[in-house]
């Protein structure tokens, strides 16, 4: 079985009638004269390859799929809120994903609709999932710089460098990490993005930014600061902050190439 993952985007110019559609897919089809709204739908698709072609679906019938099925649908919401000078919120949005499912959902084949997502800048994102219909995934990104060291008193020094490397160099080293974070609310249930990023830097992003980890955060100086060790002390920071949505998931990014996700400690992901 394999997961197939397509983002799909899109402009929409709420003033004008008819949206060109351009020939730059990559950046956005349907494009825009001017400014305009632009959004990215997330299609991840699980499913078997087919022997024929080795495809679970050809990426080209999920572009025009949604652009047929999706961007209407978008489309016409927005223009028609901004004409009537309404205000577009999470839980709309959500509706409208809700929308976008029912139309995808006996798209595609055998393969089975897994998750659609809709990406409102580079770093914050809404999703829904088959196997909770009844909430929504709200993400968002944040970055924090910090030096750490990696060494366990247990270890000889010689032990220290093979398992650690240049982490394990007594000035330390620094990094600019990105922390994401995901909570899961009820569909109805209209969040105030404001507040999440309120108790999200306030309990955790200014304890660590800037800071030794190792020195001046007191968990860390019992247990190294990795970048597993770290996602779970950003998830013992931030959950039961988040009223009546729950956090799902807390992503620590190092670097370009590693990062880890914790879930709370559940046995099934």
């Amino acid at each position: 079985m394999h997961k197939l993952s397509r983002c799909v985007r899109f402009s929409i110019n709420p003033f004008l009638a008819k949206d060109d559609e351009g020939f730059n897919s990559y950046a956005s089809k349907p494009t825009s004269e001017g400014l305009a709204i632009f959004l990215e739908i997330g299609v991840e698709l699980v499913g078997r390859t087919e022997p024929a072609t080795g495809f679970v679906v050809n990426v080209i019938d999920i572009d025009e799929t949604v652009r047929k099925y999706v961007v209407p649908i978008f489309a016409e919401r927005i223009k028609k809120s901004f004409r009537q000078y309404k205000y577009i919120g999470l839980s709309d949005m959500t509706e409208l994903l809700k929308s976008a499912w029912r139309q995808l959902a006996d798209k595609f084949g055998e393969a089975k609709l897994k998750e659609l997502s809709l990406a409102l800048n580079p770093f914050r994102k809404i999703a829904i999932d088959c196997e909770d219909s009844k909430m929504f995934y709200f993400s968002e990104k944040f970055e924090f710089a910090a030096t750490h060291r990696l060494w366990n008193d247990n270890f000889s020094d010689k032990r220290n460098f093979e398992v650690f490397g240049k982490c394990a160099n007594p000035a330390g080293h620094g990094h600019n990490y990105i922390v994401e974070v995901t909570i899961k609310a009820p569909l109805d249930k209209e969040l105030c993005i404001g507040d999440i990023e309120r108790i999200i830097d306030g309990e955790l992003i200014s304890l660590l930014d800037h800071k030794n980890l190792n020195a001046e955060i007191a968990e860390f100086g019992k247990i190294n600061p990795t970048v597993e060790n770290i996602a779970v002390f950003a998830w013992d920071k931030l959950s039961g902050r988040f009223g009546s949505a729950v956090l799902h998931c807390v992503t620590v990014r190092e670097t370009d190439r590693t990062s880890c996700s914790y879930y709370g400690g559940k046995k099934d992901l």
